[in-house]
């Protein structure tokens, strides 16, 4: 049967509302939840001794269920005389529960009257536009509920809230010096629905001069969050809505075709992020219905370890954990979080909201997964402010085994370390700890310095000059320092501050190896005079928006890679650190390299995003094996603590030609 209007005006209209009941007959029809789902909120802005007017009643129980639960002075009101007879059938023996056939904008009672006016999707079937007609009825309807409401009053609309809807009642009510109140009225929502509901209380004030208009939110538990303007409340209920979307559609589907997805978690009087979370499904499985699920908690300070921080690793994990869906969470930085229990309890809401829709339905307790009984140990060394690359942060953070690293991070981009260095006791003071100088944590640093064995074994062993574009804590020029003594570093970075950061946190250290220079790395490379063997760029983008987070665009512009080419002595190379998400790209920049310079080749990191890129003049050049195999001996002949650094097996299958 066939009850739902033909378009959304027809919302508007008595005729409509007629015919809906009668098709109904006896059933009743509710609109966005029942009572005991709505009580939870009801009971907080409704005192059973109130006056209560309900507006647009039609044939819904709630009423009903109102003055069984102990509401008395009620009176019910519908447009359709349909509903109305109806409703008085139902209720002959609930003495004091009155329904009149009445039209909204038009109420015939005295001022003032009532303490309650509570409205039930009434606002949503009159407003299905934001057209000058429609607003004029929502006008007049809302001209009525300001007349008879009491001062002191609410009045109380059960919403979808949708954008128009909400900006008409901000902007009606905020003008007549009204308070504003939405709660998110989660126990209405049935698993997977997209759509949440909300409870706006909208309270009648007295008039003030120089009323500063009062806009609140309750999206979560009870927990009151003060807004400054009408803005900020649509964009609290829009992003709430957009949050409901994605929840409906993990309840109702596998996610693995169209990859990840990641939900910020913050809490209600900070915009700043206090967990993510990321999720992932595995690919043998269709239907959410069917799939088993879990949340693990990732340790503070691990976040970036490749078991955690890619999505290789988290698929990794979700198999190792047995689960067809998994919800792994990852603790922001500036946060404090005193166990791993508070840290369930808080996301515990936002863990079942993603669930699959069979978890939910069956209502199943969903584990919490870790690496351990603690939270790891992340303890912040020092925060400062740069005038270019704004404020940053020198933490240190427990890893696996226990090791700390110490990390430097910029604010604006929390998501990626800028430079990271192993601790270790220092030998002078058992109780403390000191930067490994002679340590280098990133696989990319590692090739990156193997490609200056290529300009070694160019010069047969002699002083090589290097120049490095990039500073960040020193680690990759420091390393190069103590194990490549042949070699003359010189480091260019914009950043003063980070100079001072390397040197006061990260143990860098200048002498007749090693210089650094503070300038635009773009205008040295063009006005320089000397000749470098080896010139590697190590800079990230500020701006990864294009699929490019290293080097910034403009770093591989034309006129830079030919300026590039003329500081290189006749058997230089140019290594490039390149992380490029779009193949398109990729391959625009390798057709760039490949027009300015003769052998090119490359190694893709398979637990990192990093491609490096060795660009040799010489052509052919020297091979990446070659050179891994003349890094790996000049590293046992200063007796490296591991040996050979690079795995020479695993190297043939990771070198790119093209």
């Amino acid at each position: 049967m066939n009850v739902l209007p033909k378009s959304n005006v027809e919302f508007t209209k008595k005729d409509y509302w007629d015919s809906f009941f009668v098709k109904r007959g006896k059933e009743a029809f509710e609109w966005y939840g029942e009572y005991n789902e709505l009580s939870g909120v009801l009971q907080k802005y409704m005192k059973l001794n109130d006056t209560i007017l309900v507006v647009g009643c039609g044939n819904s129980n709630l009423s009903i269920d109102m003055f069984d639960a102990g509401y008395r002075d009620m009176m019910n009101i519908d447009i359709s005389n349909v509903a109305i007879k109806q409703m008085q059938r139902k209720c002959k023996k609930r003495t004091g529960l009155v329904f009149k056939q009445m039209d909204v904008q038009k109420l015939l009672f005295e001022d003032s009257k009532f303490s309650v006016i509570l409205d039930k999707g009434t606002l949503d079937a009159l407003m299905p536009d934001s057209e000058e007609k429609t607003r004029k009825t929502v006008d007049n309807m809302f001209q009525e509920i300001n007349r008879v409401l009491k001062v002191g009053g609410r009045y109380i609309c059960i919403s979808l809230l949708q954008k128009h809807i909400l900006a008409y009642v901000l902007e009606y009510f905020s003008s007549h010096g009204w308070m504003i109140r939405v709660c998110r009225c989660h126990d209405v929502e049935p698993v997977g629905h997209s759509l949440p509901v909300f409870i706006v209380v909208c309270t009648k004030l007295k008039k003030m001069t120089n009323f500063k208009p009062v806009f609140e939110v309750v999206l979560s538990a009870d927990t009151v969050q003060r807004l400054t303007s009408q803005e900020e409340m649509i964009d609290a209920i829009s992003m709430s809505q957009q949050a409901a979307l994605v929840c409906s559609g993990l309840a109702k589907q596998n996610i693995s075709d169209s990859g990840e997805v990641t939900i910020d978690l913050a809490l209600p009087d900070n915009s700043v992020p206090r967990y993510s979370i990321v999720v992932t499904d595995k690919k043998c499985k269709k239907l959410a219905e069917a799939m088993t699920y879990a949340a693990f908690i990732v340790p503070q300070g691990r976040e970036r370890e490749w078991l955690f921080g890619t999505k290789e690793g988290r698929d990794l994990l979700r198999d190792s954990s047995g689960m067809d869906r998994l919800a792994v969470i990852l603790l922001h930085r500036g946060h404090k979080y005193s166990n791993l229990q508070e840290v369930q309890d808080e996301v515990r809401d936002a863990i079942r909201s993603i669930a699959p829709a069979d978890i939910l339905s069956k209502k199943q307790k969903i584990p919490f997964l870790s690496v351990g009984p603690d939270l790891g140990n992340r303890q912040e060394v020092v925060r400062g402010t740069s005038d270019i690359s704004g404020e940053y942060i020198v933490e240190d953070a427990e890893g696996d085994n226990g090791t700390v690293y110490r990390r430097l991070i910029f604010l604006d981009n929390q998501n990626v370390v800028q430079s990271e260095a192993r601790m270790i006791k220092d030998t002078t003071n058992p109780t403390s700890k000191i930067v490994d100088i002679l340590y280098l944590s990133c696989d990319h640093h590692v090739f990156m310095t193997a490609g200056i064995s290529m300009a070694s074994i160019n010069s047969n062993n002699s002083n090589i000059r290097v120049l490095i574009i990039g500073l960040g804590g020193g680690g990759l020029c420091m390393f190069i320092r103590k194990y490549l003594p042949q070699v003359f570093i010189t480091v260019v970075d914009i950043d003063p501050e980070v100079k001072n950061i390397a040197v006061s946190y990260f143990c860098l250290k200048e002498d007749d190896h090693l210089k650094v220079i503070i300038s635009d790395g773009l205008e040295y490379i063009k006005n320089t005079d000397e000749k470098f063997d080896a010139v590697l760029f190590d800079v990230d983008s500020k701006d990864s928006s294009k699929g490019l987070s290293c080097p910034p665009e403009n770093f591989l512009e034309p006129e830079v890679i030919k300026n590039t080419v003329k500081c290189l002595s006749d058997k230089g190379v140019f290594i490039l650190n390149f992380v490029c998400r779009i193949e398109k790209l990729r391959q625009a920049v390798w057709s760039l390299l490949s027009e300015n310079l003769g052998d090119i080749s490359s190694v893709k990191l398979k637990e990192e995003v990093n491609e490096i890129i060795f660009c040799q003049i010489k052509n052919p050049g020297v091979p990446i094996y070659e050179a891994a195999c003349h890094f790996n001996n000049a590293l046992q002949s200063q007796n490296y603590e591991s040996g050979n650094i690079i795995n020479l097996e695993q190297l043939t299958t990771m070198v790119r030609t093209s």
